[in-house]
């Protein structure tokens, strides 16, 4: 709630409300807050520095204080570059130059010195920490990631997007409810009381966006910096509308409507964090290979994983270490001989995924497409994963080929087991409540489709018994 507390100061208290609102009923952010991606990472950072230029924005001119919230802003933006997300230095820049042209504000008190302190610093972690890791010195991470795919340009290897997509796409997923680009952020543009700082908010965010469209790849991710900056003025607009929602019929009409749309967005927010649960095949294939296989007699195994698995909750949280790890494990452990260890193999490498000598060495494989695994392989299990949705009319019924019902099942007790199985129920006794109840037979349905396959090695598994 820290950057709550400058939209506080910049907007009043109940645009502060306004804001928690809008924050906590957006799904993307909230999501992907636990995940340890490096824009999540630079998130942090970069909504540090907005809540800082915020409440210098707030401030008179002639408060000391001002002048420090600027290079503070500047300051930890250039870290969070400089460490985590390279295209922070875009945004930098814009705020640099929007605060240069509206504020006046000092190239050797205030741009020099946080964009030098905040190099220096940013440098100093990353470079010795990041080269210890890759055993590769000096190494900066970012500035290699920045160089292979902007100078080199091979970011369109991973996919090209229209140059309008952060602004037609992008945006509205990550904002989710609607009203606040559509309605409240044109409010607090349109109030005199709150333009002059939603303006300084949206136009070096904005700035950033459209700057960084030039670029072909394009991915929600890369500009999740600007949604707090955004939300704050769409929150400004909704304070607005709301403190007058009793002198008019529309401003209660509109009051009504943007209560509403907090209230579609929550809903809209389980049900996509419910489906976004089914999202990960990989993860769960590998659980299922830890605990369901069974391995008989053997006590080491090979394992490789494709891409896809990686890209669906395959990660080294998920791995099983049990085996001895260092030179300690091995002396202190007493039961090493009934303990069984896993290797794992995330190789990219083209030719090499063409050399049969390289898959021989593997007991199983996760695969998206079993007949690219070269060799002698079965496929033991598949994991099915989320594959679109579609509305159901009245009186039809659902299912639509490859799929299966959202669910696995114990082949001894035929029980259902898993989180997917979890959600199947929950969504089964909602469509029993709400479909013919209060939807007149229109439904939603949710498809699985085939995704990981779990092959294994024919060469290397002993012969099965009849």
């Amino acid at each position: 709630m820290w950057f709550a507390s400058s939209v506080k100061q910049a907007f009043g208290t109940s645009a502060a409300i306004w804001y928690a609102l809008f924050q906590a009923s957006q799904f993307h952010i909230i999501y992907y807050a636990s995940r340890t991606l490096p824009n999540i990472f630079a998130l942090v950072f970069s909504t540090i520095a907005l809540r800082s230029l915020l409440k210098a924005y707030a401030m008179p001119w002639s408060v000391t204080a001002v002048p420090t919230g600027y290079r503070l802003c500047l300051y930890l933006l250039t870290i969070s570059g400089v460490i985590f997300r390279s295209e922070l230095a875009i945004l930098v820049a814009t705020i640099t130059i929007y605060l240069f042209v509206t504020r006046g504000i000092s190239i050797p008190k205030i741009i020099i010195p946080a964009g030098l302190s905040g190099a220096v610093i940013g440098l100093l972690t990353t470079i010795p920490i990041d080269s210890f890791f890759w055993q590769s010195f000096p190494l900066w991470p970012e500035w290699t990631g920045f160089y292979y795919n902007t100078i080199q340009g091979h970011s369109a290897e991973w996919g090209v997007s229209p140059w309008h997509f952060y602004f037609a796409n992008a945006l509205p997923r990550l904002m989710l409810n609607p009203l606040t680009y559509l309605l409240c952020i044109p409010v607090a543009l349109l109030n005199a009381s709150t333009r002059r700082r939603s303006l300084d908010l949206l136009i070096p965010l904005l700035s950033f966006v459209g700057v960084y469209s030039v670029l072909p790849h394009k991915e929600w991710r890369f500009i999740i910096y600007i949604i707090p900056g955004l939300t704050a003025v769409a929150a400004a607009g909704a304070s607005w509308i709301w403190t007058r929602r009793a002198k008019s019929l529309i401003y209660g009409t509109l009051s009504l409507a943007v209560l509403g749309s907090v209230v579609l967005s929550f809903a809209a927010s389980t049900a996509v964090l419910a489906i976004s649960s089914l999202n990960y095949p990989g993860g769960a294939a590998l659980d299922y290979l830890h605990n369901n296989i069974d391995h008989l007699s053997e006590r080491h195994f090979q394992v490789f994983f494709d891409n896809l698995a990686c890209q669906t909750g395959v990660t080294r949280f998920l791995e099983s270490h049990d085996g001895p790890q260092t030179i300690l494990d091995v002396l202190e452990a007493q039961d090493l001989q009934d303990k069984r260890t896993w290797t794992y193999d995330k190789t990219e490498d083209p030719e090499l995924l063409l050399d049969p000598m390289f898959w021989s060495r593997f007991d199983y494989v996760l695969a998206e497409r079993p007949e690219k695994v070269i060799g002698s392989w079965e496929v033991v299990h598949t994991e099915y994963g989320f594959g679109g949705i579609r509305v159901l009319k009245p009186g039809q019924k659902g299912g639509m080929a490859p799929s299966r019902p959202i669910a696995t099942a114990d082949e001894e007790t035929g029980k259902q087991t898993g989180l997917t199985a979890k959600v199947a129920s929950a969504w089964k006794t909602l469509e029993g409540i709400l479909r013919y109840r209060f939807l007149r037979g229109y439904w939603i349905e949710v498809r699985m489709d085939p995704k990981i396959n779990i092959l294994e090695n024919q060469l290397k598994s002993p012969p099965k018994t009849l």
